[in-house]
């Protein structure tokens, strides 16, 4: 008998607890009387969603900052040449963690911050717009990975995301979703941002909730509009409403930034801020940066500079032109990153006004990646050149040389800065095998829970740390199931035990870092290293990724990676690259792939418009290029059905990307005009002969690739009524992605004009029924 009840009694404990680890929570039994009317009847008041409800005691709010493509060695709180006052704040105000690591690449860091997991485990192994039909890399984090927004929704937190979501898979992004991996279905109530990698700072591809709006022409001072001080406003007033209505609920604000990923784009007065202060170069920031850093105690004393690449070049090396306008980029980056630090702080201010800053727990993460070498060896005026290979004369960015910061370009640093950033450590975002990939500074501070103030922490952790850390932080254990669906277990380890306790031993032992062929192990102090290729490297040389050139390091006593022990410890070195495929056959690493522009074929992934050659889109209409036919290097028909009134008709009928990319069939004085805009290197009009008449026609593109290859040329035929009316070429069409950020849109032109000379939205101002897309 005992033991049967004591059997019971493990049952009813085990049930419990299974019930507690449920969300949502399985509604409780009704605790009133229901007699036959109300008179003999008690009713029970609902109870509030609030953190009291579930007997969590005064909660933090949490503020979760997360700058884009940031280096360890650009923000001046980790000894970087650019004040940020902001994040010093954070900094003396708690800690800073000089060993915390991300993925190497944005969106798979964000999937594995918002779930606790790896990023392969969340199938992010890469973005996806490359992601492949392998589980460690579809690019749709599961629904058995809730995130912690999720949780704490639960549990009463009102949740808004500012910025960038660049976790939606390319196919979900159109207005029939799904909606899965949008905001609200990974746990936020209010969604204000852009949908995708990046964004122009001036002209974003804006969201709010599930609907694409078009940003405001000022923002709410009145100064010409900056995305990121339009995030920074709309968050203060979330934050300030939230409490007005509800101080009973905690507010977690996550916000990620579109700065300091290209385009970089700034008021002219930000960048006014830095004129002069890098005609030095890349080489002396780097050294600059180096003695600061161990000044400040952020590297130690012992730690040694690490040598710039060979495929980099010196700066003294170069000509006195391209000097001048590398550091102009320069300038105009230092002013982006200064700029963003002063739109965070404001969000701070906010909090600190509201009488809110003690009990909220702010996270400012310094990069979600090492800083960006995306620019290649020279810079880029246009990001799209890079994504689509083709080369920008330098003529043309000593022409833009007093215009660079502005919404006429699209524009990028070279890579020898981006390597700079990342000081003191070797190589840059994407290249996961090395800290300069991985390792980003993070402050946090929360004067109720941390006693240190202006203190350094120096465990090892991840950027999965930040889940568990949040949930320990809020009292809540990760549930085993979210929506009825068992939930895979949380990978990271929380970082609560090293708030006060700086001399605590590392919890964080062993991590795996891959991408894109890049590979890496950490284990114990020592970290195993093998690197597929650079940014500005060609990917066309063949590598076994298998048997790759593996290099060693004790960073316990080499903290920046500069002394390679491969040949003096093999057998050590053979013990970590088992190690590697251990963890990469248990976190979905495998199979390894090193392919780029071939990953972003979009036969890859699913898609809407899979199998069909005809597409009829109504008048008013935007979409992604995810949901997009894919028209590049195609032979393609455009009709549109139109109306033209009396006095004749103006504006847009169809038109994909902008200003940087892209192509339009339009009326503009009177004429039929097809434009295409090769990444702004080259441009391609034809235009009909004669005016439109009034009345009812049909106007129609005919567009005949040379052949379906990238960079084909083509020959274009405009028609009115089936009656030709003008004829040209395209001599170069764009090979791999149109846009990052604007949409296929119908009837008027939303972002950028894809070519200059009419004023934005260029509706069409006669009747446009309907424009049909027919793929040959």
């Amino acid at each position: 008998m005992r033991y049967l009840l004591g059997l019971l009694g493990c049952l009813v404990l085990s049930s419990t607890t299974f019930a507690q680890a449920m969300l949502p929570e399985p509604p409780a039994p009704f605790q009133g009387k229901i007699g036959l009317t109300y008179k003999d009847s008690e009713a029970v008041k609902p109870e509030l969603k609030i953190p009291a409800t579930f007997g969590l005691k005064d909660p933090p709010n949490i503020l979760i900052v997360l700058i884009d493509d940031c280096g360890y060695g650009q923000m001046g709180t980790f000894g970087g040449g650019i004040p940020t006052p902001t994040m010093d704040r954070i900094a003396k105000n708690g800690l800073r963690y000089t060993r915390f690591h991300t993925t190497a690449l944005c969106s798979p860091t964000r999937a594995a911050l918002l779930t606790g997991r790896n990023h392969h485990s969340v199938a992010s192994g890469v973005i996806g717009e490359a992601g492949t039909g392998f589980p460690g890399y579809s690019g749709v984090i599961p629904s058995s990975a809730g995130t912690f927004a999720e949780i704490l929704r639960e549990y009463g937190y009102s949740n808004a995301w500012f910025g960038k979501n660049h976790n939606v898979p390319d196919w979900e992004t159109s207005l029939v979703g799904p909606f899965d991996r949008w905001s609200d279905g990974l746990g936020f109530d209010y969604f204000y941002g852009f949908v995708g990698g990046d964004t122009d700072q001036y002209h974003p591809a804006l969201v709010e909730g599930r609907k694409r709006i078009e940003p405001p022409e000022t923002n709410e001072d009145g100064s010409p509009y900056h995305f990121t001080t339009d995030i920074a406003d709309k968050a203060i007033r979330m934050m300030r409403a939230s409490k007005a209505v509800a101080p009973q609920r905690p507010f977690l604000v996550y916000f990620a930034t579109g700065a300091t990923h290209a385009p970089h784009q700034v008021p002219q007065e930000w960048i006014d801020k830095f004129d002069g202060k890098f005609d030095g170069g890349w080489d002396k920031y780097r050294e600059e940066t180096f003695a600061r850093q161990k000044e400040m105690g952020i590297i130690p004393a012992n730690a040694k500079l690490t040598p710039r690449p060979e495929s980099l070049p010196a700066w003294d090396s170069l000509p006195e032109d391209q000097r001048k306008v590398y550091a102009r980029m320069m300038e105009v980056f230092a002013g982006f990153t200064a700029h963003t630090d002063h739109e965070v702080g404001r969000v701070i201010d906010a909090i600190d006004e509201m009488g809110e800053l003690d009990n909220t727990i702010v996270l400012y993460m310094a990069g979600d990646n090492g800083s960006s070498a995306e620019g290649g060896l020279e810079g880029l005026l246009n990001e799209m050149t890079f994504f689509n290979a083709v080369p920008e004369p330098l003529e043309m960015k000593l022409d833009a040389i007093d215009t660079l910061g502005t919404d006429q370009h699209y524009n990028h640093f070279p890579a020898a800065w981006a390597h700079a950033m990342d000081t003191p450590y070797q190589w840059t975002k994407q290249i996961a095998s090395h800290f300069g990939g991985t390792r980003n500074g993070m402050a946090i501070s929360w004067p109720n829970g941390i006693k240190a103030r202006g203190e350094i922490r120096d465990q090892f952790h991840h950027v999965i740390d930040i889940a568990p850390t949040l949930l320990e932080i809020v009292g809540v254990e990760a549930p085993v199931e979210i929506d009825g669906i068992a939930q895979k277990p949380i990978e990271g380890v929380s970082m609560v035990y090293t708030f006060d306790d700086a001399d605590a031993k590392d919890r964080r032992t062993t991590q795996y870092f891959e991408m894109m062929g890049n590979q890496g192990i950490y284990h114990d102090g020592w970290m195993a290293s093998a690197m597929r290729g650079a940014p500005w490297l060609s990917e066309n040389e063949p590598m076994d990724l298998l048997n790759m050139p593996w290099e060693l390091y004790n960073v316990e006593e080499d903290f920046t990676q500069t002394n390679n022990l491969a040949e003096k410890e093999p057998e050590k070195l053979k013990e970590m690259v088992k190690l590697f495929f251990a963890e990469a056959a248990k976190y979905n690493v495998l199979p390894l792939d090193d392919r780029k522009t071939e990953r972003l074929n979009v036969e890859n992934r699913p898609s809407l418009t899979e199998g069909r050659t005809k597409f009829v889109y109504p008048n008013l209409l935007r979409l992604p290029e995810g949901a997009s036919p894919d028209l590049k290097h195609k032979s393609h028909t455009i009709t549109a059905d139109v109306e033209i009134p009396e006095s004749g008709a103006e504006g847009m009928l169809f038109t994909q990307g902008g200003r940087f990319a892209g192509y339009g069939l339009f009326v503009k004085d009177g004429k039929l005009v097809y434009h295409y805009n090769l990444v702004g290197v080259d441009r391609y009009t034809i235009e009909s002969t004669q005016r439109l008449s009034p009345g009812k026609a049909k106007l129609k593109a005919v567009y005949e690739t040379d052949s379906d290859k990238p960079f084909a040329g083509a020959d274009v035929t405009l028609f009115v009524n089936d009656q030709e009316v003008g004829k040209g070429r395209v001599e170069k069409s764009i090979p791999n992605r149109v846009t990052l950020d604007e949409t296929l849109d119908i009837g008027f032109d939303t972002g950028t004009p894809v070519m200059e000379g009419y004023d934005m939205p260029f509706d069409f101002t006669g009747k446009l029924k309907t424009v049909t897309i027919e793929l040959k």
